[in-house]
């Protein structure tokens, strides 16, 4: 039977690992609750998964432990801040109170970040700002590396360029986590590592041929992931990643023209409370109306009906937090090594109640 992990003791674990390497406690909190919340939402490949290259950067210096990001810009209600590719979840999350602390004055916070270090699954973020009653969109991209390409070509130029948003409703908030490719890097990896293929032709060789295989990838030269919508509609996957680029590194001044090469992320991030346009009962009245509406529709013969972005998330989380954490197998095998080094207890596991 698979074994199962608390979730306070998983968080313990994480930030004893970091703060052996010298990032601060409150630094190391921060970055081992936004990794468990992604494995909490089923985002396996970017949960706890992370925290063994996190681990290799903050030890070779990739990843910053100390200082403050630099403020570049600060207008009240749009800030720019440098990053110093310091931890990305902690970054995130200092934008995030910093939005929450000017909300009251400025309705609509925007914080972009440049140099940060990469941010972990961005739809951890979302129910920090919803359950305060606020929407959050926060985009991500990572100038450093490419490996998706533009719609009609098969050459590896940027990166999945998520895009994440968070509203309340009358019921549950509404969580979205959406790539504008077809599939992510974690992915492909992790199958490429076990030797697997994808479920569809979701990847292009370098010959221009759509193929399954991950290895397709790691070629030389390398093939493509391919914008969301595939060969049939990626123009519009591929406007999209170009819309996250813009907001993320073209707004904060410093991307791929800059060639960096540091594992990084450029970051936008926008804090808006409903309040001040239509009020907040009214907005919820609003989305709860079209959620519940959703869930209504008639569904698919043999499916099992609408499924609301971060509905399944949300309850996975309440059966975790209840019954133990169900770790990806990758996870633990990849952490023993930095915990017999750094000289820090493994969590106890546990069985899953019967």
């Amino acid at each position: 039977m698979t074994k199962r992990y608390n979730a306070d003791s998983l968080i313990a674990f994480g930030q004893s690992l970091l703060e052996k390497l010298d990032l601060p406690a409150e630094r190391s909190a921060v970055v081992a609750e936004i990794l468990l919340e992604g494995d909490l939402f089923g985002h396996t490949t970017h949960g706890l998964q992370l925290l063994a290259p996190y681990l290799k950067e903050l030890s070779q210096g990739g990843m910053s432990g100390a200082g403050e990001p630099k403020v570049m810009q600060d207008r009240g209600s749009a800030v720019t801040w440098d990053g110093n590719y310091l931890p990305g979840p902690w970054l995130v999350t200092r934008a995030m109170e910093l939005s929450f602390a000017r909300i009251a004055t400025h309705p609509v916070m925007t914080v972009n970040v440049r140099r940060s270090h990469h941010i972990a699954c961005l739809q951890a973020y979302l129910k920090r700002a919803t359950d305060r009653g606020l929407v959050m969109l926060l985009i991500s991209s990572d100038p450093s590396c490419g490996s998706v390409t533009p719609y009609g070509g098969c050459t590896p130029l940027y990166t999945p360029n998520p895009i994440a948003a968070g509203f309340p409703t009358d019921g549950e908030p509404i969580l979205i986590d959406i790539s504008t490719s077809t599939t992510t890097n974690g992915l492909t990896q992790r199958l490429y590592d076990a030797g697997q293929h994808l479920p569809h032709e979701w990847l292009i060789d370098n010959q221009g041929r759509t193929s399954k295989d991950p290895a397709v990838l790691f070629s030389q030269p390398p093939g493509a992931i391919l914008p969301l919508g595939g060969m049939e509609s990626g123009h519009k996957g591929f406007a999209l990643g170009l819309l996250v680029e813009a907001l993320t590194a073209s707004l904060g001044g410093f991307g791929r023209a800059d060639r960096p090469d540091r594992w990084g992320a450029s970051v936008f991030m926008q804090i808006i409370d409903p309040e001040a346009f239509g009020g907040l009962e009214n907005f919820k009245r609003e989305t709860g109306w079209l959620a519940e509406a959703c869930r209504n529709t008639t569904g698919l013969p043999g499916g099992s009906g609408v499924r609301l972005p971060g509905q399944r998330g949300l309850a996975l989380r309440r059966e975790y937090l209840a019954n133990g954490v169900n770790l990806a197998p990758t996870v633990m095998p990849l952490l023993e090594p930095w915990a017999a080094k750094l000289d820090v207890a493994l969590p106890e596991s546990q069985l899953p109640p019967a």
